[in-house]
């Protein structure tokens, strides 16, 4: 094994293929390092249902253990019920998952207590740098009395809790179709559902990491499609799709038609205001649609801008006691919830709404989706820099025209947006665009790839 980490030591979690980039035993030398960092006398270790997770997790532990440090494990889990755990004991926790990427794949996310965010900053970057020296000169002698391991169930727990965040007791019964993927969706959903007054209609809720009817990132289109046709068919009232680790939700409607995240984000917005008593702070990343923070100020709140990314929602979270966050990557923070993603309690909103009134859910998510958006569009660009500067020289000094650099460029008028970031692992520029009716929102789209194209 390569004393290089960098390959997948990512911003904000441990990525990469097993066993070529890394193992069990690189997963025990990350524990050891994790004790190490964290300086916890205990932490939490939780896995999905990849083939390569349980053995994984448990080197994690025992490298841990071997440092002194008693390890409670939770077993099969998603990433939100890892962060509850890691939440409701005060202990730091370590999630193994790859997410929504393929099989081959996996990863660890990783929490101090309280589910606050293991990133490049916050304690990642030292992790990795211990495992590379271990690597290189042996793993650290054993503490003179080694942690124990123990097991915990907590999906009983988990579930309560997040049903004593939102009342579903007096609903209208709700048919829902849930596709898993084949992932943690499978594992939650049933207990968290359970005694509610809703009809599930399962899909692929076998637990299987080799995600053998398509890929568990319910963003790309191709991965809803068995639930869009499945929603109508069954003349079901929504369709809920899970990735992965079922930290992220999306949402079709009784059509089977899509749910903006950003639509989902301003209506689950009101209704954490409304249970705050009309004020609070709610944290929007710079792509998500200007609907969302008008939601916000319609409803009392205060808004509250941020760059793309987890860990900066997270940290803006805890700076401005934000009641709420959402991303348009279908991520949703809750106070109530350490400030960590849970998609299945913005599921649980969605259907206290639709089913605390008699319309179809098409309706209801109408007020919250009130521009045309372009979606993401990648392009391949050799000169990043030089395209964004291009793009600044066409629109700076135009009227009414406003420019801003919070994360990559932002360009915005009265009635339109976008934004152009660069990524920071491959040579493409990111853009996001939105008008206010969808031939002004071609225009700029358009406008705006020329130059970035050209």
């Amino acid at each position: 094994m390569a004393a290089d980490l960098s390959q997948i030591v990512k911003a904000y979690d441990v990525r990469g293929v097993v066993p070529d980039q890394w193992d069990e035993s690189l997963a025990g030398l990350f524990g050891a390092a994790f004790a190490e960092v964290t300086g916890a006398a205990a932490i939490v270790v939780g896995h999905d249902m990849r083939p390569s997770s349980p053995g994984l997790s448990r080197a994690f532990a025992l490298g841990a253990a071997a440092r002194g440090v008693d390890v409670t494990e939770i077993g099969l889990c998603s990433t939100d019920q890892l962060y509850y755990a890691s939440g409701a004991l005060n202990l730091p926790g370590a999630m193994f998952t790859a997410s929504h990427n393929p099989a081959q794949y996996n990863g660890i996310k990783m929490c101090r207590a309280g589910a606050a965010p293991v990133g490049q900053d916050t304690g990642l970057a030292e992790i990795r740098e211990l495992a590379e020296r271990w690597l290189e000169s042996g793993a650290p002698e054993p503490a003179a009395e080694p942690g124990t391991l123990t097991t915990r169930e907590t999906l009983d727990d988990y579930a309560a809790h997040l049903r004593s965040l939102v009342d579903l007791t007096s609903i209208r019964p709700l048919k829902v179709v849930v596709d898993a993927g084949n992932g943690m969706g499978g594992h939650t959903v049933p207990t968290v559902f359970a005694g509610l007054p809703l009809t599930l209609v399962p899909m692929y809720f076998e637990l299987d990491g080799t995600f053998p009817n398509h890929e568990a990132n319910p963003l790309d289109p191709a991965n809803i499609v068995d639930l869009q046709k499945r929603v109508p068919a069954e003349g079901a009232d929504l369709g809920i799709a899970f990735d992965g680790d079922a930290d992220r939700c999306f949402v079709v409607d009784e059509n089977g038609d899509p749910v903006s995240p950003s639509a989902i984000t301003a209506l689950v917005a009101a209704r954490e205001l409304t249970r705050n008593g009309g004020t609070g702070t709610v944290i929007h990343n710079l792509i998500t649609s200007r609907t969302v923070p008008e939601v916000v100020k319609e409803n009392g709140g205060t808004p509250v801008r941020t760059r793309v990314g987890h860990s900066f929602i997270k940290a803006e979270m805890a700076r401005a006691g934000a009641i709420f966050g959402g991303e348009h990557s279908a991520h949703y923070y809750f106070k109530d919830f350490w400030n960590a993603d849970t998609g299945m309690l913005a599921a649980l909103h969605v259907l206290a709404a639709l089913g605390g009134q008699d319309g179809p859910l098409s309706a209801l998510v109408a007020q919250y989706d009130r521009y045309a958006g372009s979606g993401e569009i990648n392009s391949t660009v050799a000169d990043q820099a030089g395209r964004l500067t291009a793009i600044r020289a066409a629109y700076e000094g135009r009227p009414g025209v406003t420019l801003d650099d919070l994360d990559g460029l932002t360009v915005s008028a009265a009635d339109w947006w976008f934004n152009v970031r660069p990524s920071n692992t491959e040579p493409l520029l990111r853009l996001n665009a939105e008008a206010r009716d969808e031939a002004t929102m071609t225009k700029i789209r358009d406008e705006a790839l020329a130059i970035i194209r050209a």
